[in-house]
């Protein structure tokens, strides 16, 4: 698990940026960060992945790291696939895995202009897929991820979440930071709030301000599918008899991730409901 430790990190006119953070990143997580402009988020995620060194304090733990920092170099004469590979070497790939890697995601983050694109001459949001892309070409223990949904469409939106989603359920830790509440809503498992130099939990709640939880009812899948599976706080037989459907209790933050991994299973979803917990 990677962790921070109690880290401070100082501007050089002594301003406190961060002040006694303390943040654990367990596999299998999304930690959602929001904070406003100038609140330390990059500084953070920077600590997280080893990109600086906090002031006082200590980060534990030796991951392998992928991170999209919040302002991608898009001014390179490299083509898209050309970036990529290169980077791919630098993160210890062979050429033909570093090239084979790259073309599957950026064929999955569907760039517009295509692989041999140069980097400037790219749009905002597709540069933006590229350096997405970056972070996530080595298949890294923890994803860093400052703001990834800046200048994205909102089809790309739906990409990157079910990326990050999919990095989460194979194991990895992902670190993301953003603005809006909203987009981490069913996204992350735990959110945190950036503030005066402070890092405290949000509460778990759902858009009335209840703990929301969901329904999944499922056929063509089995009891012992998902007796001790993550993210499943009970699972049901409907019926008595052989074959009936399956209902699965969720949070609703993990109900998006659940849902991807019963249809990757071949089960079918018959219907989501909403429970609330008050």
């Amino acid at each position: 698990m990677r962790r921070l430790v109690a880290v401070s990190k100082q501007y050089s006119r002594g301003k406190i940026v961060l002040d006694d953070v303390n943040l654990d990143l367990p596999r299998g997580e999304v930690i959602g960060i929001l904070g406003t402009n100038g609140s330390g988020k990059s500084t953070l995620l920077r600590l997280a992945a080893g990109v600086v060194r906090p002031s006082s304090g200590r980060v534990a733990g030796s991951w392998s790291v992928g991170y999209l920092p919040d302002r991608f170099p898009a001014s390179f004469r490299l083509s898209a696939l050309g970036y990529l590979e290169h980077m791919g070497r630098i993160g210890g790939l062979s050429t033909r895995v570093a090239t084979r890697r790259a073309g599957e995601l950026l064929d999955r983050l569907e760039l517009v202009g295509g692989r041999t694109t140069p980097l400037r001459e790219l749009s905002k949001g597709n540069a933006q897929k590229v350096g997405f892309a970056q972070a996530l070409l080595a298949d890294p223990d923890l994803l860093v991820l400052d703001e990834p949904f800046s200048g994205l469409d909102p089809s790309a939106h739906r990409l990157v979440t079910e990326v990050v989603t999919e990095t989460r359920l194979r194991g990895a830790a992902v670190l993301i930071t953003e603005h809006r509440r909203d987009r981490l809503t069913g996204l992350a498992t735990r959110v945190f709030r950036l503030a005066e130099a402070r890092l405290n939990p949000e509460e778990a709640v759902g858009e009335r301000g209840d703990i929301g939880h969901a329904r999944i009812v499922l056929t063509g899948s089995s009891l012992d599918e998902w007796r001790d599976a993550d993210l499943v706080l009970s699972v049901a037989a409907e019926g008595s008899e052989q074959g009936s459907p399956l209902i699965l209790t969720v949070s609703e933050a993990h109900c998006d991730a659940v849902l991807m991994r019963a249809l990757r299973g071949g089960a079918s979803v018959r219907r989501v409901e909403r429970a609330i917990t008050v």
